[in-house]
């Protein structure tokens, strides 16, 4: 079988975001009044091979421990499909 997941990864609450005030600055520019609390993060998609869920799961969350999150800074959440 095959399992897919979304790992969406965001700046910490209180950790300084300088794209997302970059982009919330900009869409000022641009007119879009009443815009804060910009955050900027990433979505990474992962196809792993197995049925296994719970593996699966607890794969998904060592590769962003160790690889696909700074674990200083940024936190993640993983959804299985």
């Amino acid at each position: 079988g095959v399992i897919r997941a979304r790992i969406t990864v965001m700046p910490k609450d209180g950790v300084l975001d300088p794209q997302g005030k970059a982009v919330e600055t900009a869409l000022g520019r641009l007119g879009f009044a009443g815009v804060s609390g910009v955050r900027q993060g990433k979505i990474i998609e992962v196809t792993l091979e197995g049925d296994d869920r719970s593996a699966a799961a607890a794969q998904l969350e060592d590769m962003c421990a160790r690889l696909l999150a700074n674990p200083v800074i940024e936190s993640w959440r993983v959804d299985l499909e």
